[in-house]
């Protein structure tokens, strides 16, 4: 079977039946990726939500408990 030197050329891939890449999409950054990368952005915002969260609640528990030792 002939191998293509090209990934637009689907030589002995079924006739053309795969679809043509554009440039971005070979490389790995088509719009299934961006689909990626928003969720893992969502992931991250709420991670950092969550820690942020639990830094109040400890700065909160540490200043109770500075103003109880000062009383």
């Amino acid at each position: 079977m002939t191998v293509s030197k090209n990934i637009n050329n689907p030589v002995g891939m079924g006739g053309g039946k795969r679809k043509r890449l554009s440039r971005a999409e070979r490389q790995n950054n088509g719009p299934h990726r961006n689909l990626d990368r928003q969720g893992a952005a969502d992931q991250k915002a709420e991670l950092v939500r969550k820690m942020r969260e639990k830094a109040r609640a400890a700065e909160g528990a540490g200043q109770a408990g500075d103003a109880t030792a000062q009383s």
